[in-house]
Parts: C-alpha cells; structure tokens; sequence
C-alpha cells in the first residue's frame, strides 16, 4: 500500500499544492487502506483530491458518480490539464473522446473515470465496466441516497448494489451536507452498515451570514447585488414564475442576469449553465434545480427570496458561495407566507407519516436558525452537531438585538388566537391586538373581544416578527389545512397558563451602539487578507481568461483566484520560482509557465 507521505508527494508534484487540507490525509490513508468511507466535508475544502489522490498512488481505476455532466466535464478538464489520464461517459461525451476514453480503459491507463448514476446503474454499463476491474468507487453529493437527504433520488437509491457487484472494489462515499439521521441512512443503505465515518466539520468562515424577514424582496436583493458589482453570484427563488421574473427585471437594470428551472427547455439550461460557468459577473436566478455540483470557486454572494426547505438545503445552497476560500456574503428573506407554503407542500407530498413529521421538524429548526438572536453561525453548526465561539461574520454577530421578556407578548398573543376560534391568520390577529376595525374585524365582531386592543403600542412589522418567532418556538403553529390560521402549538396553553417564559426579540429596537459591534476581519466584498497589485492580479485574470477561451474550458479550471493570487503577492521571476505558487503543478507549470512570468515582466515584474 502507498504510504501517506508518498501520496503527499504526488499531491505536490500533481496539483502543486505543499500539503493535505486538514481532514483530508485521514481519508486518503483509509481509502488506501480499502476501507469503506463516508466523508462529510465543506464545499470548497477539496472532496476530490480524497478519492483522486488514492487512483494515482496505486495506478488504478477509480469510477466516480457524479450527478452532473457540466461538473464531469470541468473536473475531467481540470485533471487532464494536470496531466492526469481522466474520462467521463455521459450524452455529452463526443465519440471522439469516448473512443478515447475505452482505448484508456482497455490499456489500463485510465486513472478516473466519470459517470452519472443513471448511467452506472444500466445492467450492460456494470457488465462492461467490470471488464475493466474498477479498485474502487467514489460516489459524490451521497445525500441522494438517502431518502432523509433533502435531495433524494432514485437513481442514488440503486447505488446500493454496488457492493454486490463489485465485492472487492473499495466504496466511499462524498457530501457537505448530512445531519445525523442522513448519516446513519447512508451508511446503511450503501455500506450494509459498515463504512468508517469521517466529519470534516461544518463550518465555512469565509460566508459571511445574514437573514432577514422580507419587506421588499426586490429592494433586499438590490442592495446585495450593489454590494457585489461586477460579481459572480446566485439568487433562489421559490418558483419558476418568480425566476423568470426577477432575471427579467435584473436585466432591465443593466445586469447581466440569467433564469434557470427545471420548466425551461434542456438546451437552454445548459446554455445558461456553461455561460454562468465560463463568463463573470453573471447573476443565475434559479430554483433549486441549479447547483448540484457546480464547481465555479468564485460565486461571491448566494441569496435565497424565499425560505429553503430545510437547513441542509440552505446549508447546501450558501455553500455554493466562496469555495475559492475567499470572502463570500449571503442573504435569506422569510416571511409567514414561506412557512405556510412550506407547510402545504410537506404535507402533499405523498410521503409517509414519519416522514412528515421529521420534514416538519426540520422545518422547525429552521425557522429556529431565522429567528435566532444569537450567532447564526452558532445556531447553525449546532443543528449538526458542532459547537463555535460567536463567529463575528453574521448580522446577529455584527448588529445583535437584546431580547427581552416576551412572556406576556406571548399570553396576548395567544389570547387573540384562542378567542378568535383559532381560524385566522397574522394579519387579521395583528389587526384585533392592536385595535384596527377593519371590515373583517367588524364582520366578525372581533372588535368586541377582550383581547381587542391590548397590542396597540407594538407595530404591526414588530408583531409579525413576534408572530414567527413563537412559531418558531412552537408557542403557535400554523394550520395548513385552515388556510394558515395560527392555532396553539405544543407549548400554548403551557405559557397561556404562566408555566414557562418566552423570550422575544424585535427588529425595531435592540439595536446596539457601532462601538459594541464585535471587532473581527472585514468580510465585505473587494478585501482580501493579504493586498495584491490589483493592476498585476487583473492582467494575471486576463492571461487565464485567455488562456481558457483558447483551451474551451472555464477560466477555474485553468487556474483558481487563489493561485493567481498568490502568483500576484509572490511575483516569481522563473519557472522554479514559480513552480512553489499554490496549485501550480508540473503539467500546468510547463503549459502555462512562460506566460505568466511574461505578464508578471509586463505587470511591473519583481520587486
């Protein structure tokens, strides 16, 4: 067996990167050992080099699932520029390059080779590849196989079979985003029950966090793209409806803005798809059938207008932010309306009753995460089980609200709920708490109940903060059936009666002074830890852009921001010099090599 530091030698002379990111020796060492492995590591902290490092130092096959065609392609590209024999068989693969592709795979020469569940799983696709005596299989994005995933699919399901057909192929397994429920469904389903489980950790300091009740979803998502100009990023919506309608109005504003859902025809998808990949600057405003897999390391802010389904999906989503390592901003809008949705669409969606319930529950814990007044951060990790200082890189961290005693909030609240036969939603209980005679009060003589009234000296924007946050904290709940009448929840009467104490937190006051804001490094768009020569770092992002065009490959997968960044801070003055910048390996370094040190002489050159 190879030993690690053998695979830390290839590392280096391969990728040109000095060492292992932490977690990722661990994996490589119980790889090569034939172990079974589940890893749950961060977007952006180097999943691939755990399986491909393995194929290399042993100088076999390994076949990677993975869920997407463009992300195939890209790592393919990447790999191959580092002189790495590497394939993938999908529709897209021309015949060419599949003829090729077999010719590696009968000499025996092929190192990794990239192929989409649907495919794999086809019995004269397993028959064929098994010719070829695969060492070991590497599946990616593996929350598909679970059916507690919250991106499960069937195609993953089958997955399951691999370790009959192929008794003495090592198996692992690869995700970011898993709670503990996942985890154990996962190693069932594919390992049988056994498979070593590493949990890299959860955290990804570079995003910084920010949720918000929405007020004007165009206004929010305006002022995060002025933030960004010029900037790659991601807007999610809830609908296709709402997709096309905000890529339109972006657009009309003079930004360059793209719409993606699953209703729009396959070729238009991958047209905006690879224009997203390849240019800068895009907007992609998606559901959430955009993302999985999508390896551009530059999207430098991912907003959601509506709320995810779950805090794995959210966790997922951001994620697709910052993968360079560098600064990264976020931004979710909620409202009522997104929970009662949510709610509905839980509830019709066929699955069973255990099922639902532990839907709802996730659905519980994020609305937990938006209502918090704590550190996101801290709420966040604590959903997977990790804990953090306050992280200073979220808006409760940068501008905290005090909380206060929202006991007897709480008390009127349900007062309103109870007396009005629990039958009506926040807007028309806002409207008996503080006093308003509208005309649906007065049709149903609302406006005579005790409970009319006593709200009066909280705003109506401040009582529907205090309406989701006992929502959120199962004071009230929301009844789908009864077109979102708010009801008592599981602790109503408990604090009707005075036996437990709420706390509330309002986003009209608490905010606190600039000098109590934690002092932390700024995480705004444009800074970066270590200052570059911005005239030497456009031209090197010139060069690579040059360079991918000719090449027909997206500019990252030629070299990342950090490499050039590191170039830019460095500025060697030959090849051996620059053989030691990050990411700058032999195969690239031969490739490439002369045409940087060029633009580095028409740059300034070296100081």
């Amino acid at each position: 067996m190879p030993t690690l530091n053998a695979a830390g030698v290839l590392l280096k002379n391969t990728f040109g990167y000095d060492a292992f990111r932490p977690g990722q020796a661990d994996i490589v060492q119980a790889i090569l050992a034939g172990e079974n492995v589940l890893a749950i590591m961060p977007t952006g902290s180097g999943k691939s080099i755990c399986y491909q490092i393995p194929a290399l130092a042993t100088e076999t096959l390994t076949v990677v699932v993975s869920p997407l065609i463009a992300l195939m392609r890209d790592q393919v590209a990447a790999l191959r520029l580092n002189g790495v024999a590497a394939g993938a068989l999908n529709s897209a693969t021309s015949r060419a390059d599949a003829a090729e592709t077999h010719r590696q795979l009968r000499g025996g020469r092929l190192r990794l080779l990239y192929i989409s569940p649907e495919r794999l799983m086809q019995p004269d696709v397993l028959e064929g590849i098994s010719r070829y005596d695969p060492a070991r299989f590497a599946i990616d994005e593996a929350h598909c196989i679970s059916q507690w995933g919250h991106d499960f699919r069937p195609d993953y399901g089958r997955l399951s079979g691999l370790s009959d057909a192929f008794p003495d192929a090592g198996l692992s397994a690869f995700t970011a985003t898993a709670d503990a429920v996942t985890r154990r469904d996962i190693v069932e389903r594919l390992f049988g029950g056994r498979a070593r489980v590493f949990v890299a950790g959860f955290d990804r300091p570079n995003l910084r966090i920010n949720i918000a009740p929405r007020t004007s979803t165009a206004s929010q998502i305006d002022r995060l793209l002025e933030r960004h100009s010029g900037e790659s990023g991601i807007v999610y919506t809830l609908s296709r409806r709402d997709a096309e309608r905000t890529a339109r109005r972006l657009a009309s504003n003079g930004r360059g803005a793209l719409p993606y859902h699953a209703g729009m025809e396959q070729v238009v998808r991958d047209r905006h798809q690879d224009r997203f990949l390849t240019e800068g600057g895009l907007v992609m405003v998606a559901t959430i059938a955009f993302g999985m897999g999508i390896d551009k390391p530059d999207i430098r802010f991912v907003a959601h207008a509506n709320i995810p389904a779950t805090v794995e999906s959210y966790y997922q989503e951001i994620g697709r932010g910052g993968r360079d390592g560098l600064p990264a901003e976020t931004l979710m809008l909620y409202g009522m309306d997104d929970i009662r949705v949510r709610r509905m669409m839980i509830d019709g969606s066929g699955r069973s009753v255990d099922a639902k319930r532990v839907e709802h529950q996730r659905l519980n814990a994020l609305l937990s995460l938006c209502e918090t007044a704590g550190c996101r951060r801290q709420t966040l990790l604590g959903y997977f089980g990790e804990t953090c200082e306050p992280c200073g890189n979220c808006d409760r961290c940068l501008t905290p609200v005090e909380t206060v005693d929202g006991t007897v909030i709480a008390r009127k609240a349900l007062s309103a709920a109870l007396r009005t036969g629990q039958r009506f939603g926040a807007e028309h209980l806002i409207s008996v708490l503080r006093g308003e005679a509208t005309d649906k009060v007065s049709q149903f003589r609302h406006d005579r109940l005790p409970t009319f009234g006593v709200g009066a000296d909280i705003g109506r924007t401040v009582w529907r903060s205090y309406l989701r946050q006992l929502v959120a904290a199962d004071v009230l709940k929301i009844d789908i059936t009864g077109y979102g009448a708010l009801k008592l929840g599981g602790l109503g009467r408990t604090v009707l009666k005075g036996a437990e104490t709420v706390a509330l937190h309002s986003v009209a006051a608490g905010r606190v002074e600039e000098r109590k804001r934690v002092e932390r490094p700024s995480f705004v768009s444009g800074t970066d830890p270590e200052e570059v020569d911005p005239a030497l770092f456009a031209r090197l992002k010139q060069v690579r852009l040059e360079i991918a065009r000719a090449e027909k490959v997206p500019a990252f997968v030629i070299f990342h921001d950090r490499s050039l960044r590191d170039i830019a801070l460095r500025q060697p003055r030959s090849l051996e010099h620059l053989a030691a910048c990050h990411g700058v390996g032999p195969s690239k370094l031969e490739r490439y090599g002369e045409r940087l040190l060029a633009a580095l002489e028409d740059g300034g050159g070296a100081q």
